[in-house]
C-alpha cells in the first residue's frame, strides 16, 4: 500500500518535540503510536511505522519523548537521556499523553480511537500509558522494560496489553516478568504475554547483535510478533 510520511513538530511539557508521520492512502486510518528505545526517535521506529501503515493500513505516529534533537549513540549517551525519564516517571508520562492529546489533531488520522507500540524503552512506556489511564484502547510493548512507576497507586487498567518479550533478555529477568503478571492482573487489566525462548533483548530491531550486552536480532521473533501484533490492533482497533 502506497504511504505518505512527513514530520511533524509538537510541544509536551514545554519541550519542542519532533514527531513522525506515516499515513496510508485512502482516507482516515486509525493511529498506533510508537515509543522510541532509549537513544531517541530514529530510523528504527521510522521503518516500524512505515511498516504499520504500508502492511497493515493503520496509521502510525513516532512520538519523541526527549526532545527535538536529542539523540543517543553511545550507550553513555543513551543511559544519560532515558535515565531522568526513569526516575521522573511523572514527567515521563505527561510528554507521552502531550503526544496521545496532540495526535488527535492529525490530518488524515481517524480519532475515534488509537493503539500504541513500544520498543525497549518505549516498551516501558507503553505500560505507562496504560498504567497511566491515557486515551488508548491498547498499547503493544516489544522486549520492553517492565518495572512499575512509583507514582501510581492502586491503577485500574483499561486499555488492552500485549507483551512480546524474549526469555534471556537480561534486561527484563524472569522475575520482572512475573512481576509484571502480577501487576497487570491486579489491575484488573485484559493482558497476554508472548515470551520467545532462546531470544534476547532487541529481537525485533535489525542489525542488533551484541550477545555480551544481551541483544541480537531474531527473525523468527521478529515475524511471530509481528503477526501477534497484527492480529492484536485488528482486535483493538477492527
Amino acid at each position: 500500500m502506497a504511504i505518505s510520511t512527513r514530520t511533524v513538530d509538537y510541544t509536551a511539557d514545554g519541550e519542542t518535540c519532533e514527531g513522525y508521520l506515516a499515513l496510508p492512502e485512502g482516507g482516515p486510518a486509525k493511529l498506533v503510536l510508537i515509543a522510541h528505545a532509549w537513544g531517541g526517535q530514529g530510523d528504527v521506529e521510522r521503518g516500524k511505522a512505515d511498516r504499520i501503515a504500508a502492511e497493515l493500513g493503520y496509521a502510525a505516529f513516532c512520538m519523541d519523548v526527549y526532545g527535538k534533537g536529542k539523540r543517543g549513540e553511545t550507550v553513555e549517551e543513551c543511559q544519560a537521556l532515558m535515565t531522568p525519564m526513569l526516575e521522573d516517571r511523572a514527567k515521563l508520562q505527561a510528554r507521552l499523553n502531550a503526544a496521545v492529546e496532540f495526535s488527535k489533531t492529525l490530518e488524515g488520522v481517524d480519532t475515534s480511537a488509537r493503539a500504541a507500540a513500544g520498543y525497549c524503552f518505549g516498551g516501558l512506556c507503553v505500560l505507562d500509558m496504560a498504567r497511566a489511564g491515557q486515551d488508548v484502547a491498547g498499547v503493544a510493548s516489544f522486549h520492553g522494560l517492565f518495572g512499575a512507576p512509583d507514582n501510581l497507586s492502586d491503577p485500574k487498567i483499561s486499555a488492552k496489553v500485549v507483551a512480546f518479550h524474549g526469555w534471556d533478555d537480561p534486561m527484563a529477568e524472569p522475575d520482572t516478568v512475573l512481576g509484571l503478571a502480577k501487576e497487570m492482573s491486579a489491575a484488573g487489566a485484559d493482558w497476554q504475554l508472548h515470551a520467545y525462548g532462546n531470544t534476547l533483548h532487541a529481537f525485533t530491531t535489525p542489525g542488533a547483535n551484541d550477545p555480551n550486552l544481551g541483544v541480537k536480532y531474531d527473525a523468527t521473533a521478529d515475524q511471530r510478533s509481528w503477526q501477534s501484533f497484527a492480529a492484536f490492533l485488528k482486535e483493538v482497533l477492527g
